[in-house]
């Protein structure tokens, strides 16, 4: 599988220091001709759940062949692995800690190569910046056209991320918010297919101790300063309020509970 030169770039190291244009340049160095695109930065600090599940929402959007950088990175300098995930549609580059899992395996698996061949490191190797000599190296080696099983052995798979799963029993399906975007929308675990055997007209959607009708198609189904539940672009039950702040006004948040009962 040859590449699209697309390097797409996700970390928890924001913008105001400079560790994300030094890993641009780095890739740079390697692949001139790369195009860059910058995911997010602002994943919290060592937050790899919720930078897998941002790295999730994004990939399928990109042509196919375009290599994924992820940095989100506790245990940079330890034993865990660095990893190059060849998937049907992509590859993924970044630790071995959960972070590739949810979007690997969207894309479908076709092998894990552990990053082991420092010919292709920056050198000397930090062991507190992986990000800049040895992941954004190896990504820029990909985008060049390197041969995925050059950077390593194979592995059996990659560790897994625990993740909250949502509980479908007859009539109910209980799940819990899982991210809050800078909109203050409530985006939950429960996908819409969750709620394909219920009448949606009827749903009634319960978080905390407040029960949020209608469920709509669109945030402007409802009056301004009204709540609303609907199937968000993640594909997945979304909590919001229009034109106002959802996590503010339910008083709500990630791994506050939500139930959708039948009608």
């Amino acid at each position: 599988m040859r590449t699209s030169a697309i390097i797409t770039l996700l970390t928890d190291f924001g913008t105001r220091d400079a560790y994300v244009g030094i890993m641009k340049g780095v890739a740079l160095g390697v692949c001139p001709s790369a195009r860059l695109i910058d995911l997010t930065h602002a994943v919290p600090p060592q937050a790899v759940r919720l930078g897998a599940l941002l790295l999730r929402s994004a990939v399928e959007y990109f042509p196919d062949r375009t290599v994924h950088l992820a940095v989100v990175d506790p245990g940079v300098g330890s034993a865990r692995a660095g990893v190059l995930v060849v998937t049907e549609r992509a590859y993924l580059v970044g630790p071995d800690n959960g972070l590739l899992a949810p979007s690997a395996a969207a894309l479908g698996v076709r092998a894990v190569h552990r990053l082991e061949r420092d010919a292709f490191f920056r050198r000397p190797v930090s062991q507190t910046f992986h990000g800049r000599d040895v992941f954004a190296p190896v990504a820029a080696h990909v985008a060049a056209g390197t041969a995925p099983e050059a950077f390593g052995g194979s592995l059996s798979g990659l560790q897994p991320l625990d993740l909250p799963e949502p509980v479908v029993e007859s009539g109910a399906v209980h799940g819990e918010v899982v991210y809050v975007d800078r909109f203050g929308n409530l985006i939950t675990n429960i996908p819409a297919s969750a709620l394909a055997s219920f009448r949606m007209p009827t749903l009634s959607v319960r978080i905390g101790e407040m029960t949020v009708l209608p469920f709509a198609p669109t945030y402007s189904a409802v009056a301004t300063g009204a709540p609303v539940a609907l199937i968000g672009s993640w594909g997945m039950l979304e909590l919001a309020v229009r034109d106002a702040n959802a996590a503010a006004q339910l008083q709500a948040g990630v791994a506050t509970r939500v139930t959708v009962a039948g009608g």
